[in-house]
């Protein structure tokens, strides 16, 4: 109340001694202020002119700091106006672009309906507002008002509809703009290139970047961004050390996308580099990059250096927490999943829908059959949130791992909503598991027609006939693939060795020490068959024969990479591996007698869970 006071007493004395239309205003520093100033306009008429007026409204949309209520403010204001400008006009059109576009165009609306011409500061913020909405239609009808009032000539409001173009996704339209401006400058360039990274064409996309007279940081940013969204990561990184080798200073936001990108090759040593880059450059370490981090190093296998930049963080929204829960859920620590999940509640922040995507997978990894349908259930009840297809895919895989296949069939059958194809496929992957070929038939029938090009099922099928010993709907399986010419997608495995990531294929031929790597596995062979190992062909390709099965599994992707990581690190440094399918039997199995037989501990991350091997065991207890 006295800083209340006191502002209003220096307030009083500037306008004692000077003009007090714009001198008040420029002294203004937050919204508290700035309704004191606003008070006295109104007690003195100075509210009455146009000019005092239309600063008023300025200060309130052009100073995010004011908060978020300054925009609500700016529309009262306006609304006590007899005879708006248009510099109002535009002042409110440009303020709820953003925030409320839908609002920002129904201020353009009343502006004509006072028969006020817009000019060209009208449309820039106009058309930013159908970008927000990615409204293609209204983005249509705005580029229809500026060629009327004759601005399709104006650069920035060619610039807006390049933009506005690329992200509703109409590259074409976008294009034909840019192509004829007369001197496209850095933003219509980035606006181009953001429409080609939209459309998934980052090679147009970078065609045009190396082509560009001069870049920004939103360039880079853009382009680095670009790449990472479209699962281009290494080109991603790869880029980001050009902009380094160019004395370019990146900030947060690249460091978001490259960040992403090392979490994705599960490239530890590089995401440790920089993370490190982030401290040396005095970043600020936001909520974003923050809960990229978090992400970076769960993703690659440290839980503890997760939890640790998560400690870390000065702000954390419900993403950060989610991030963290996902990364227990990802490596089987269902207990603290749910126990930070308790936490975040308790910290007043409301879940989200992804926050139960995480906690509901976590307890499906721990075998925590009760608290997930506890979870579950009180996702509605307690917190509003309408289960959405992942959270009854996540019920139906915590059902199935448990061997409540019944069960599981039932809850999918009885589901309010249709069941897509990832919810058969988890019943399916738990047949699997527990060898029932009667409930994996049933889902076959179903998941086979809704997805025939996915070999994965075909697959996935065939070997739990196979397990069944039913060898005549085995070859059914592969009489269907052959006619429907389904192939099975390549498996690769990566690892990261001194700042390196390789990539491996099964039978890879390619790697330039690929003699000394078939060696090393011919060694690790030898030594794990004196402890036991015998190979598991059940889960191999099912259409060729046993002696071309064993082969087949000697030359997986994973034991390659790890042949590789035995040859090129040494303990007690931990081998860490990522791999785009599911981990079979039989590599998991060579994996723990590895890991016993070489005293070395082994961190693989497959298509669903990190698999911790330590001493002959695996942290997922052979429940995956």
């Amino acid at each position: 109340m006295n800083s209340s006071i006191n502002i209003s007493n220096k307030v009083l004395k500037t306008l004692r001694l000077k003009n007090p239309k714009l001198l008040l205003l420029e002294s203004c520093n937050n919204l508290s202020q700035l309704k004191i100033i606003h008070g006295y306009m109104i007690r003195t008429h100075i509210i009455f002119d146009i000019f005092a007026a239309s600063r008023l409204i300025s200060l309130c949309i052009n100073n995010p700091s004011f908060g978020p209520f300054s925009l609500n403010y700016a529309h009262n204001i306006f609304s006590q106006i007899e005879t708006p400008n248009l510099f109002m006009y535009n002042a409110l059109i440009k303020g709820f672009s953003g925030e409320n576009p839908i609002k920002g165009f129904e201020f353009y609306v009343r502006m004509l309906r006072a028969n006020i011409v817009p000019d060209n500061l009208s449309f820039p913020f106009l058309v930013r507002a159908c970008a927000q909405l990615e409204g293609i239609d209204m983005g249509i009808q705005a580029h229809g008002q500026i060629v009327k009032h004759g601005f399709e000539n104006d650069v920035y409001v060619q610039n807006s509809l390049v933009y506005m173009y690329s992200m509703c996704g109409d590259i074409k339209a976008a294009n034909e703009v840019f192509s004829r401006m007369l001197s496209p400058n850095v933003v219509s360039w980035t606006s181009i290139i953001a429409g080609f990274n939209k459309i998934g064409d980052v090679e147009m996309a970078r065609e045009l970047f190396d082509k560009m007279p001069e870049r920004n940081l939103v360039t880079w940013s853009t382009m680095i961004n670009g790449y990472a969204k479209n699962n281009c990561f290494e080109k991603a990184v790869e880029l980001f050390q050009v902009l380094k080798d160019k004395g370019i200073k990146a900030n947060e936001t690249v460091m978001v996308s490259v960040i992403s990108s090392y979490a994705h090759l599960g490239a530890i040593e590089l995401g440790e580099k920089a993370h490190d880059y982030v401290v040396k450059n005095n970043l600020s370490l936001n909520v974003i990059l923050g809960t990229a981090l978090v992400d970076m190093y769960a993703r690659c296998g440290s839980i503890e250096k997760a939890i640790k930049v998560f400690d870390q963080m000065p702000e954390r929204d419900v993403l950060s927490w989610t991030a963290l829960i996902a990364g227990f859920a990802m490596h089987g620590y269902a207990e603290k999943a749910i126990w930070f999940f308790s936490k975040m509640v308790n910290s007043g922040l409301k879940p989200r829908d992804i926050t139960f995507t995480s906690l509901l997978s976590a307890c499906s990894h721990g075998g925590l059959v009760e608290k997930g349908l506890e979870l579950f259930e009180s996702m509605k009840r307690n917190y509003g949130i309408e289960p959405r297809l992942e959270h009854y895919g996540c019920v139906v895989d915590l059902l199935g791992r448990a061997g409540k296949l019944a069960e599981a069939e039932k809850f999918v059958l009885e589901m309010p909503v249709k069941p897509n194809v990832p919810i058969w496929g988890a019943l399916l992957g738990a047949c699997r598991i527990h060898r029932n070929a009667e409930i994996a038939e049933r889902v076959g029938n179903i998941l086979i027609p809704l997805l025939p090009e996915h070999s994965g099922y075909y697959v996935l099928l065939s070997n739990i006939y196979a397990r069944t010993n039913r060898w005549e709907n085995v070859e059914t399986m592969r009489q269907m693939m052959k006619e429907k010419g389904v192939k099975k997608p390549p498996g690769y495995s990566l690892i990261e060795v001194d700042g390196k990531v390789h990539n491996f294929k099964m039978g890879d031929k390619l790697h330039p020490e690929i003699e000394m790597i078939e060696r090393k596995w011919d060694e690790i062979l030898r030594k794990i068959r004196l402890a036991g190992y015998t190979g598991n062909t059940s889960d191999a390709l099912f259409d060729i024969d046993e002696e071309e099965k064993e082969n087949a599994l000697h030359r997986h992707s994973e034991k390659l990479a790890i042949a590789y990581g035995v040859m090129r690190t040494e303990a007690p440094a931990p081998i860490r591996i990522v791999k785009n399918l599911r981990v079979c039997e039989d590599c998991h199995t060579a994996t723990k007698l590895i890991s016993k037989v070489f005293g070395r501990e082994l961190i693989v991350r497959d298509r669903n869970r990190f698999h911790h091997f330590r001493e002959g065991s695996c942290s997922c207890m052979d429940y995956w």
